[in-house]
């Protein structure tokens, strides 16, 4: 069976005035239109593409790259309501319904919004949804402390920002740990700080083994390089000035913060800065 919503590797079967019929082992064809069509092909060629429904609500295959795919969250944008609800932007040619019972809050054009992507079982129809922490399960847990994860931010809180992690559970990232901007769509990587008894996943954005400093001035220059996109165009070479006009303190202590850093192989010297280890 071609399955709607994600991609498939389908054989040519024959060519047509319309377009390319593809097929699976299974028996069923679908169309790829003209205008999706590879200049040069042969029958019997196999060729990957994407599956949905179209406005007459039969499956079409395109080479289009979506935005998102099923099972999956993405921010998009939000392009229109109607009776049905709203509808999202997911780069094809029909756009995607979020209906009203899946809007945590009715949607409102131009506003962006994460959603799942999901497949109504009776009408094989897509749709998306808003209501993210039901489409996330924290009851069978498949991370470890210390893990390093996938993560999508989808919702700030007066306390911090609550994430997707590996596009299965539901985590936070506490305000106090975050030294750079976050937005609601960001997608990053982070590591899983402590797995909760009850459930919860509590996630830094920084290596676990990286959150200890020998003192509070080593702890501000990591935090001001995680805030500076991992590089300070400072040394132990620049002026005592430069230094104190950055970090409030003076050469010697900054000396030693660095090379506190540098012996637990945090930063790397470089001529004109120091820069976060790569990991």
């Amino acid at each position: 069976m071609i399955e709607i919503g994600q991609y498939s590797e389908l054989r040519i079967l024959r060519a047509t005035s319309v377009g390319l019929y593809l097929g699976d082992e299974d028996g069923e064809d679908v169309l790829l239109p003209n205008k999706y069509c590879p200049e040069e092909f042969e029958i019997d060629d196999l060729i990957k593409v994407f599956v949905y429904l179209d406005y007459d609500e039969r499956k079409i295959a395109t080479n289009i790259i979506p935005k998102i795919h099923l099972k999956e969250f993405a921010l998009l944008e939000c392009t229109a309501v109607s009776e049905y609800g709203a509808f999202m932007d997911w780069g094809m040619e029909k756009n995607l319904l979020v209906p009203f019972k899946e809007q945590r809050q009715n949607m409102i054009v131009g506003r962006w919004y994460v959603v799942y992507m999901d497949l109504d079982e009776k009408t094989d129809r897509l749709f998306a949804s808003n209501k993210i922490d039901k489409k996330l399960d924290n009851e069978m847990m498949s991370v470890e402390e210390g893990e390093e994860v996938d993560l999508m931010v989808y919702h700030q809180t007066k306390i911090g920002f609550s994430v997707i992690v590996n596009n299965k559970h539901k985590g936070l990232v506490y305000k106090n740990e975050v030294f750079k901007d976050l937005n609601i769509g960001d997608k990053l990587k982070g590591y899983v700080k402590t797995v909760r008894e009850e459930n919860k996943l509590d996630i830094s954005l920084q290596p676990i083994g990286f959150l200890n400093f020998n003192s509070k001035n080593s702890e501000d220059i990591y935090k001001a390089l995680v805030a500076n996109d991992g590089y300070i165009g400072l040394t132990d070479k620049s002026s005592p000035d430069q230094i104190y006009v950055r970090f409030g303190i003076s050469k010697k202590a900054f000396k030693r913060a660095v090379g506190d850093l540098y012996k637990q192989r945090k930063i790397v010297i470089e001529d004109k800065g120091i820069r976060i280890t790569s990991r």
